[in-house]
């Protein structure tokens, strides 16, 4: 029979190092905590238990932590066991001659950067709502349901309970046009541009056009692949991607352009497509808040109107919760396999996160969430625009009929004291200029890009209060 300290104890990989068993264990002890490795607050193994996994005698042990007490590394208390202290001793500096050695990754005059009081970046939901409840209730009937070849190695396109479950959300929701062998499960939008882009640059493209205003990131993981980027013109209709010089591939934000906020105009809805056909090339569709409509009919995919050239990709990080890290892509025909070939040959996507999403998706508890929040930040989007129009007249207000940011316009020449001004206040906010494109030829516009899915609604009006108070009058 086992002995109870054989499957009850704690693991702890330590080295004892120099002369003597105790002094070596005590040195490597006390330089896992001075290092970091072992955190405040972290439960040491017994010393029975570490004794017994470092083949030493327990003695030896109990005397090396009695050491590390007495000097302030460690507490014991009875019922608790041996934790690592919460205020352990930090690491000194050293003088060398007239010059002080500070430890490794510590810099002189550094300071905790507090969390601003408030934040209305663009990028976020209102985390504190996630339906906690019935995802544990649908992560429950998930995992009961699955078959145990369900937790090996799987499919580097994503379980099929998923990628089926999307096929008719996507086909419902959003007018996709998504066969589940076609979809292909990855973490998070920005692993699926790196896929895209690895992709891309395997067949032999050189070049993808990007949109005058957007997240730079996109383009670093592009340029990353081996891909070069070129800005598409910006006018008063959008984003014009009728003509994409010599780029093999688009990227679009079309439902809802960010962050301008404005859709793609229908007529270069049906030109960028038939670019595509005409030169084989491929429109990537980002549709990264797809579900969230409030003044107009829903603007269908642009991937609805040919499959065949047109990638979508979607994520559940704003509708749910960046965390999870789950998004998919629905892809053409052949770029599917190439696209699951990028991936490793495995699934890299957590299967039981993938299972309690499909279960979501098929019980109705995704479209439930998705109604009752998208009313929550339409009250929101209304209070923000009454709000500004009655404090803050010199601001304009733009981009409201979807997502989950506005463009707020300012006078000429007041954005970046305004993002000052918010900074001070510790209101966390950024400026237009912030997803310029450096080499777009657009005319400069100063503006604020407002998230308001970001705050609890506990800390809305609050934030609302400290945005107002930011703004020219």
């Amino acid at each position: 029979m086992a002995e109870p300290w054989a499957t009850l104890g704690i693991d702890l990989l330590v080295e004892p190092t120099g002369p003597g068993l105790r002094r070596g264990l005590t040195d490597a002890l006390r330089e896992a905590v001075r290092s970091g490795r072992l955190a405040p607050g972290t439960r040491l193994p017994s010393s029975r238990a570490l004794a017994a996994d470092l083949g030493i005698a327990r003695n030896t042990v109990a005397d090396a932590y009695a050491d590390l007490v007495a000097e302030g590394w460690l507490t014991a208390r009875q019922g608790s066991g041996t934790r690592v202290a919460m205020g352990a001793p930090p690491t000194p500096f050293r003088q060398r001659g007239s010059e002080v050695v500070r430890p490794s990754g510590t810099a002189p005059h550094t300071r905790a950067l507090g969390r601003p009081a408030y934040d209305l970046r663009p990028g976020s939901p209102d985390l504190a709502s996630f339906p906690r409840a019935e995802w544990l209730k649908a992560a429950r009937r998930a995992l009961m349901a699955a078959p145990y070849q369900a937790l090996d190695y799987g499919d580097p396109r994503g379980r099929p309970e998923l990628r089926a479950a999307l096929a008719g959300y996507l086909s419902r929701a959003r007018g996709v046009r998504a066969d589940p062998e076609r979809i292909v499960v990855c973490a998070g939008f920005a692993h699926g541009l790196k896929l895209l882009g690895t992709v891309l640059r395997a067949r032999g493209a050189q070049t993808v056009a990007v949109e005058s205003y957007g997240l730079d990131a996109h383009g670093g993981i592009l340029t990353a692949a081996g891909l070069h980027t070129t800005p598409l013109p910006f006018d008063r209709l959008g984003t014009d991607p009728r003509d994409p010089a010599a780029a093999e591939a688009v990227l679009l934000t079309p439902a809802h352009q960010f962050p301008m906020g404005v859709p793609l105009h229908r007529d270069r809805r049906t030109a960028v497509v038939d670019w595509a056909r005409r030169t084989g090339g491929l429109v990537l569709e980002d549709d990264y808040d797809g579900e969230f409509r409030y003044d107009r009919q829903p603007v269908g995919a642009l991937q609805g109107l040919d499959p065949d050239r047109v990638v979508y990709l979607g994520t559940a990080s704003k509708s749910l919760a960046p965390g999870l890290r789950l998004a998919w892509m629905v892809l053409p025909p052949g770029l599917a396999g190439e696209a699951a070939a990028a991936k490793g040959g495995v699934d890299t996507c957590g299967v039981l996160d993938q299972l309690t999403l499909a279960e979501f998706l098929t019980s109705g508890a995704y479209d439930r969430h998705v109604r009752a929040t998208r009313l929550r930040y339409r009250r929101r989007r209304d209070a923000l625009v009454a709000a500004v129009a009655a404090r803050a007249p010199e601001a304009r207000v733009t981009g409201i009929a979807a997502g989950l940011h506005v463009l707020l316009r300012l006078p000429p020449g007041t954005e970046q004291s305004v993002v000052q001004a918010a900074h001070w206040r510790g209101l966390a906010l950024h400026g237009l200029a912030r997803y310029a494109n450096p080499d777009a030829s657009a005319e400069p516009v100063d503006a604020l890009v407002v998230g308001y899915g970001t705050p609890p609604d506990h800390a809305w009006s609050g934030a609302l209060d400290a945005l107002c108070a930011v703004l020219p009058e």
